[in-house]
């Protein structure tokens, strides 16, 4: 397991900030997107979905991007209730 990146004045990780940009994208289906994970991002799927749950629950990740934040945890929280 290699150590997570320094962060940077923000407290999120380059990794992190990544993988708040990548959700912010439009994708065309999700093969684009499964593809620039892996090529971009260097990660699994899985890898960057259990990332990407845990920064939903950051409040550093809310105040780096809370538009993108607030929407997946809308989208997250709807999911939920259908269960």
């Amino acid at each position: 397991m290699t150590a997570p990146e320094p962060a940077e004045p923000s407290g999120l990780s380059e990794r992190d900030r990544a993988v708040l940009a990548m959700e912010r994208r439009g994708w065309p289906g999700p093969g684009a997107k499964e593809r620039a994970i892996r090529e971009g991002l260097g990660l699994s799927p899985t890898r960057y979905y259990q990332l990407l749950g845990a920064l939903l629950d950051d409040p550093l990740a809310l105040e780096h991007d809370p538009v993108t934040v607030n929407r997946l945890r809308r989208i997250r929280d709807e999911k939920r209730r259908r269960r």
